[in-house]
């Protein structure tokens, strides 16, 4: 049984043809758009982001491989509307990076509402989550909750929009593990939440379904794209979400960090865990039999931290930025914090700046070089330590996945911040084939086995040597959120 994933992240499309023993059969990639109209704002095109996912299909189609069924791995959190009649977007895809919902939420936090939207939903009131970003987009349509309620338009977020266009229009629906993430979920009820959709003024008759996230999602429309009518959509997911279950970490106790524009830090748990340092609780994924939950911290700019240094530095690509790092043995005293988009988790300050400190005349480009890449590794480090002290556990390693994985120094700090093991996967391509296990399970299939990890990195670091670097890193953190 082959399965297409696609897997729609922020910055490219990919499809990926995975066989029955987990092996790539095929694969196509389109890059994606991101604009940022004013200081805080992200946004993109809805019509691109369907032109790249039906490119990659076409691209796979062609090449002549059965194709069995379809799952989808989805960047989460991003939202928009469309019309109902004819399919056409209004107005732009909110990234989840964006900010233009922070006065909102603020707004919230100010009348006291705080506690009630976490105790329902596992989250914190911030831009990031999709319910304010709904809010924001109902707002600029004339009349546009109104229109919503009377089911004029829809509302979702990406994993929707890709299964109204691949079903023709014939389905509205999403999982459990994007509908977590929305702020409009009940983690409790497992559907919409009456309270939360009248205090963000998102009419639940637009919402799309809620599905278990190996449900059958309905099937391909002739002529929605170069795939034959009725091929099964038989999973969606959030692409952290899917990468988890691409490593097989399905029960306590694992953890695993996908390495992208931004960084998911994710571990199931057995139920619901209430964090006290700044996580967000989550549902992992969900089958007919019910769902599991998660512990997640978000960080809003990860690998996005390296390309931006890159291009500030008039570098190549990042591997020249990687080269650069490497030419001396430290930062030189040197501190980045990326919080170019505020700052996730486990801080959650959204009035945070990127600031560089430390600098003196000695300061070469290089050492800004790697400061970029230890603050990748410093922000996935204090998520990992506010991970073990939510669960009380001493976690024994780290799995990783995703572009920003494939840098063997990045990794390597990582391990030597972190104080254990980074196991990398062998294939970049984890969301995609944690989905197209989870379709092979929905369609009563076996799913793929897991593939080993590529390469295990190794702590190195002295204790002197870390706690140096964490201190300098808390210290600029502080300068950052004055």
């Amino acid at each position: 049984m082959a399965i297409l994933a696609i897997d729609q992240g922020t910055t490219n499309t990919k499809a990926v043809l995975v066989g029955p023993e987990g092996e790539i059969l095929a694969t196509a990639s389109r890059p994606t758009k991101v604009v940022y109209p004013r200081p805080g704002w992200a946004e993109q095109s809805a019509e691109e982001i369907w032109a790249s996912v039906a490119e990659v299909i076409a691209e796979i189609v062609a090449k002549g491989l059965t194709i069995d069924a379809v799952g989808i791995s989805n960047q989460r959190e991003s939202a928009l509307l469309w019309e109902t009649a004819n399919g056409r977007p209004v107005g732009p895809v909110v990234s989840w990076q964006c900010g233009r919902s922070a006065s909102r939420c603020e707004a919230l936090k100010d009348e006291g509402y705080e506690p009630d939207v976490l105790a329902r939903t596992g989250l914190t009131l911030n831009p990031m989550f999709s319910a304010g970003k709904l809010a924001w987009l109902l707002d600029e349509v004339p009349d546009g909750p109104v229109r919503a309620a009377r089911g004029e338009l829809k509302a979702g977020t990406v994993d929707s929009w890709l299964l109204w266009n691949l079903t023709g229009g014939a389905r509205h629906a999403t999982d459990h593990s994007n509908a977590s993430r929305t702020q409009l979920m009940n983690l409790s009820t497992l559907d919409w939440d009456p309270e939360m959709a009248r205090l963000f003024g998102v009419p639940i008759e637009a919402l799309p379904q809620i599905l278990p996230s190996d449900a059958l999602f309905g099937e391909t429309a002739g002529g929605a794209t170069a795939l034959p009518a009725g091929v099964p959509i038989h999973a969606a997911m959030g692409d952290s979400h899917a990468a988890l279950y691409g490593h097989g970490l399905d029960g306590p106790g694992g953890i695993k960090a996908t390495c992208g524009t931004g960084s998911s830090l994710m571990s199931v748990t057995k139920e619901r865990v209430w964090s006290a340092h700044g996580l967000s609780s989550t549902i992992a994924w969900s089958r007919s039999s019910g769902a599991l939950h998660a512990l997640e911290g978000n960080i809003s700019v990860s690998g996005h931290t390296a390309a931006f240094v890159t291009k500030l530095l008039g570098l190549k690509d990042e591997r020249a930025l990687t080269d650069l790092a490497l030419t001396v043995p430290d930062s030189g005293g040197v501190a980045l914090v990326p919080a170019l988009a505020g700052l996730g988790a486990p801080h959650w300050r959204d009035e945070a700046r990127g600031l560089v400190s430390g600098m003196n005349l000695g300061t070469t480009p290089a050492h800004l070089a790697r400061a970029a890449l230890e603050a990748v590794a410093l922000q996935i480090h204090d998520v990992f330590m506010a991970m073990q002290a939510d669960l009380h556990l001493d976690l024994l390693a780290l799995h990783v996945d995703g572009g920003a994985s494939r840098n063997d120094m990045l990794m390597q700090l990582l391990a030597d911040l972190i104080d254990r093991p980074v196991l990398r996967a062998d294939a970049a391509e984890l969301s995609a084939l944690g989905a197209a296990r989870l379709a092979a399970e929905g369609m009563g299939a076996v799913a793929p086995p897991v593939r080993p990890a590529e390469r295990i990195f190794t702590p190195s670091m002295t204790v002197s040597a870390r706690s140096e670097i964490v201190e300098r890193w808390r210290d600029a953190l502080r300068r950052a959120m004055l």
